[in-house]
């Protein structure tokens, strides 16, 4: 396959979330990925890695994490999802996304072998779309030599194609209400999900949670004898600023009394936490032997690139995508807008996907906008512009309806000034559909 036919063959499986009731038959299973990383050699077993899981956040501390290691001077493997823009994205070597031509020969060779274990029967389905990438990833950083790799779960954590790992630390994230069809409906259960990442022994890092879901991952960490790590507990954050949306801090570590200075490149206030379970996984790596020199996570976590989370890609008005869609980061959101854009006039476009918490978002960031421009990504799951109105053109004081999202953003630029700003969010795929879109308008107006 090229890479055109090797992307239309992943897009006819399916993307990972479908109905509830498919993907509680086919994709929360981890009998396809186990038989295929089989045929495969292993090739997750080539490479130490680092595990992260969580509701928000687990992105951004991948990233910083990945970043803070390969400013170390490791060739590192990063897997993510989902992508903004392009497949590529969620498989990168030292930052840099998969070729083209590597992503088609990996399938290619993870295509033939599927039809392998069918024809033999010892797969009972098609690997899922998810599966296939994970597969991938797996694949690449072996092939590639990566000396470290640093994966995000997909979905949950206990059931997802990435949980055949057997890192050497595990995180776990903010955890929030988000896929309550699939991981339950109270943060106990959510929790659980997500503590199945945890292995016996490997030692975890816990970002601050609410009591209920703190007590249901400190339970299974003691089943499984996994020592805890609580950035909260082990730094102190000694002076804390927040200039321009952008968190600031001098740290200091409870045993050593060595401070950091803390500084990324991410806005947001929730990024101090997410650059601080990134250290503490650093340090745990330096007590396992790696060498991770204090200036490769200073500049490490300086450097890190995180698109389509508060991200500013035009002035003049203000241009951000931001792409919360569940409530904890539409309340981080709201909080950004409350502290950055007070007494300005704000264009919120916005969409969402089938499984959210629509109520609940438009509760916490409508109010704040002089107008809510309802619209839709071209995604199979995305509520349609009318009914999102519908359902939560109240909290607004005042909304229009365009669904075709290009023509929703030409209108925000046209009715804003200068001093205005846009925020496009609700759907990391209304992001990526934008994102590309004003990339290319910006470049055909240079021409």
């Amino acid at each position: 396959m090229n890479y055109e036919s090797s992307v239309r063959y992943l897009l006819s499986l399916g993307r990972e979330l479908a109905a509830p009731t498919q993907a509680a038959a086919a994709k929360f299973d981890l009998e396809n990925v186990t038989i295929l990383a089989e045929r495969l050699g292993h090739p997750e077993l080539a490479y130490p890695s680092v595990h992260i899981a969580g509701t928000n956040g687990k992105g951004s501390t991948a990233a910083f994490l990945e970043s803070i290691l390969r400013h170390a001077g490791f060739r590192t493997g990063l897997n993510t999802s989902p992508h903004l823009e392009k497949i590529n994205e969620r498989i990168r070597f030292n930052g840099e996304e998969i070729s083209d031509t590597a992503f088609a020969d990996t399938l290619t060779r993870i295509q033939i072998l599927i039809e392998e274990l069918l024809a033999a029967g010892k797969l009972r389905a098609h690997p899922t779309y998810f599966e296939c990438v994970t597969a991938m990833a797996f694949e690449s950083f072996a092939r590639e030599r990566v000396a470290f790799g640093v994966f995000e779960v997909g979905l949950g954590g206990r059931l997802d194609a990435t949980n055949i790992l057997s890192p050497i630390v595990t995180i776990i994230t903010r955890i929030d209400f988000d896929h309550e069809n699939f991981l339950g409906h109270s943060l106990n259960e959510i929790a659980s999900e997500k503590a199945g990442i945890l292995k016996p022994g490997v030692p975890l890092v816990l970002a601050e949670q609410r009591s209920e879901a703190r007590e249901v991952i400190l339970a299974r960490a003691k089943e499984l004898a996994c020592p805890v790590i609580e950035p909260a507990q082990i730094f102190r954050v000694d002076r804390e600023s927040l200039p321009n949306g952008f968190a600031r801090a001098r740290v200091i570590e409870a045993d050593s009394g060595k401070a950091l200075e803390i500084a990324p490149s991410l806005p947001g206030r929730f990024q101090l936490q997410n650059a601080l379970s990134a250290v503490a996984a650093a340090r745990l790596l330096q007590a396992s032997g790696l060498k991770i020199p204090d200036a490769a996570i200073t500049q490490g976590i300086a450097n890190t690139v995180w698109p389509g989370r508060l991200e500013k890609l035009q002035s003049s008005p203000d241009v951000y995508f931001d792409g919360a869609h569940n409530p904890g980061a539409a309340r981080e959101l709201a909080y950004f807008l409350e502290q950055n854009f007070s007494g300005r006039r704000i264009f919120l476009i916005y969409a969402a996907l089938r499984d959210k918490a629509v109520d609940e978002v438009a509760g916490l960031l409508f109010p704040r906008a002089a107008e809510v421009i309802f619209t839709a990504p071209r995604a199979s799951r995305a509520v349609s512009a009318a009914q999102l109105a519908e359902i939560a053109g109240h909290h607004a004081v005042h909304f229009s309806v365009i669904p075709d999202a290009e023509r929703a953003f030409e209108r925000a630029l046209a009715e804003a000034t200068p001093e205005d700003a846009i925020f496009i969010t609700g759907s990391l795929y209304l992001v990526g559909q934008l994102r590309h879109y004003c990339k290319h308008r910006a470049q055909v107006a240079t021409r």
